[in-house]
């Protein structure tokens, strides 16, 4: 019982620290997207945060690891939707529409993340720097490997898949620019066009079709 008690206490601590943690990032993000990275102190995310600068460096040393952290989400983000779709059943096609939407959906939950990425990388420490684009070449990487399988399998129809790859990833990762959520379309549709286009870059007959059957619908499918 005694376990128990102190493995609840233990949980309970670190979701706390986490939601602490993730309130610094949302309001340092928000001001660095407003002000820059150069014109914001850690006192003024401190003070809109209505606590202290002792407060932010019990979760972060210093302002270079929190811009760190705010610039590596989207990547973060892309890469773990890339990765639980390989890790799901289906043939090339339904994964890559399936990758086409959570990668979407990825990028467009992250925007402001990504904007600062952009506007503020020459911020980043050199490690920093380094361990985010070590996971955009494991993102490019395996999704070079999606796309092969599809050409093995005679399903895509594409010369280059690394050129390949590069594109889709550049397709997508652009609309943190011009997607403005309450626009035209919303996110889900925005997912389902973008999807559409990445098939039919890899030479997808009927891509829209393929594009909007969502693919829990065919998993379900193929396992009965």
């Amino acid at each position: 019982m005694a376990m128990a008690n102190t493995v609840s206490a233990v949980r309970i601590r670190d979701e706390v620290a986490r939601l602490k943690r993730e309130r610094i990032i949302g309001i340092a993000a928000e001001l660095f997207y407003e002000r820059g990275y150069e014109n914001t102190s850690l006192d003024a995310v401190a003070e809109r945060m209505s606590a202290t600068k002792p407060f932010i460096y019990a979760h972060f040393a210093s302002k270079a690891e929190l811009l760190a952290e705010i610039c590596s989400r989207g990547i973060a983000s892309a890469l773990d939707a890339l990765n639980g779709v390989l890790e799901m059943p289906g043939n090339p096609t339904e994964r890559l529409a399936e990758v086409g939407r959570r990668f979407v959906a990825a990028v467009l939950t992250s925007q402001r993340h990504i904007a600062i990425f952009t506007r503020e990388e020459k911020h980043l420490r050199a490690d920093d720097f380094r361990r985010i684009n070590d996971m955009r070449r494991d993102f490019d990487r395996k999704l070079v490997g999606l796309l092969d399988e599809g050409v093995a399998a005679g399903a895509f129809h594409i010369h280059d898949t690394r050129m390949a790859a590069l594109a889709i990833g550049g397709m997508v990762s652009w609309a943190y620019v011009w997607y403005r959520p309450g626009g035209r379309l919303t996110m889900e549709q925005t997912s389902q066009e973008l999807a559409a286009l990445i098939l039919a870059l890899a030479g997808v007959r009927d891509s829209q079709a393929v594009a909007s059957h969502p693919f829990t619908d065919i998993a379900i499918e193929d396992r009965s």
